[in-house]
């Protein structure tokens, strides 16, 4: 019973984020980036310019442009996720289309590019984060992921190159470089509020002095660690190399541990998320 309450807790919280972040991407577009001719990639894009040359609501064209896509989902990715996607579609059609009577609150270009990216950033962001998705090209490039040598983020700005690139025609090339500027903000947003500003880094630490290392990381940064078994190609000597997971904020801290019992030590970090009770920090006494 109660992990069933724990699930529904889980679900409302995932709903509460996806509209807010349906709303203020609706804000990025409607309130900032629309009013200044710029935007965005994606089928976004596409609506913006279909519905700057038809006069057609713009949240007709992001509803009806990122359907098929979402169907394709269903079937190849996955129910939960069609699911989370049209219901982030369905909340942005909405969002888009009760600001668009509201005025843009500046008319200075580069100030509606940078607000108006970070804003629409973060609300594609919390989507994304909770399982959901705006954007159908985001779709189409994980079903031809495992189809082709390219990577899904080399897929999706292949297709934001081609559709930020023709609203040249339309909107005039300076506003197709401010929208390239704009997308590029939000992309870095998406990044931020996806992973989080506080980063988990993955650390592999081999030396000779693993042992007093890895107390002080323990004493000094209150982390919990693992000794993986090790063998030297080279020398043959067997030795516990330490793995930890901390914050990129901890990462110079760590380095003046190691380096005050080994300057020779070899460390590698690497970008990871990191979930879980153990992964969380222990408070210092």
């Amino acid at each position: 019973m109660l992990k069933k309450h724990k699930h529904v807790l889980e679900n409302i919280n995932k709903v509460f984020f996806m509209i807010l972040g349906a709303v203020l991407a609706s804000i990025g577009l409607e309130i900032f980036l629309i009013p200044n001719n710029i935007i965005d990639g994606g089928m976004t894009g596409i609506s913006i310019m279909a519905s700057y040359l038809t006069k057609v609501q713009l949240g007709i064209f992001i509803f009806i442009f990122n359907l098929p896509f979402v169907i394709i989902g269903y079937k190849q990715i996955g129910k939960t996720f069609a699911i989370s996607t049209i219901f982030s579609v369905i909340c942005f059609s909405i969002g888009v289309t009760l600001l668009h009577p509201i005025p843009g609150i500046t008319q200075d270009i580069l100030l509606a590019t940078i607000f108006g990216g970070i804003i629409l950033g973060v609300g594609v962001g919390l989507i994304i984060r909770n399982g959901g998705s705006l954007d159908g090209t985001e779709i189409v490039a994980i079903i031809l992921d495992k189809r082709s040598a390219f990577s899904i983020g080399e897929i999706v700005m292949f297709f934001n190159l081609f559709i930020l690139g023709s609203s040249g025609f339309i909107f005039g090339w300076d506003r197709a470089m401010y929208s390239l500027i704009a997308y590029f903000i939000a992309f870095k947003t998406i990044d931020i509020t996806v992973q989080g500003l506080d980063e988990s880094k993955a650390v592999i630490i081999v030396s000779d002095k693993n042992k007093d290392i890895s107390e002080a990381i323990i004493d000094r940064l209150g982390r919990g660690l693992t000794f993986l078994e090790g063998k030297g190609a080279y020398s043959g000597n067997e030795t516990n190399v330490i793995y930890v997971v901390l914050s990129r904020l901890e990462i110079a801290k760590l380095k003046n541990i190691v380096n005050g019992f080994d300057e020779d030590a070899l460390i590698t970090i690497t970008s990871v998320e990191g979930s879980g009770k153990k992964y969380r920090k222990k408070a210092i006494h």
